[in-house]
């Protein structure tokens, strides 16, 4: 014996679209997340650099004695 079960309203399909793509978090993958750290690092630096004696490390470098 077989059943049939109709739908009273049809169905989303935007909401059908996004559970077959099992849509994830909205965040940067991990190789992402290192990349920004290492760029945000390696600007604190050279702030920290620049305050430390006053001047940037290319100008530092040209005319050290």
């Amino acid at each position: 014996m077989t059943f049939t079960i109709l739908n009273t309203q049809p169905r989303n399909p935007l909401v059908a679209a996004a559970l077959f793509r099992r849509a994830g978090a909205h965040r940067r993958s991990g190789g992402g997340a290192r990349q920004q750290a290492r760029r945000d690092l390696l600007a604190e630096l050279s702030r920290a650099d620049r305050h430390f004696d006053g001047r940037s490390a290319a100008t530092r470098d040209r005319h050290s004695p």
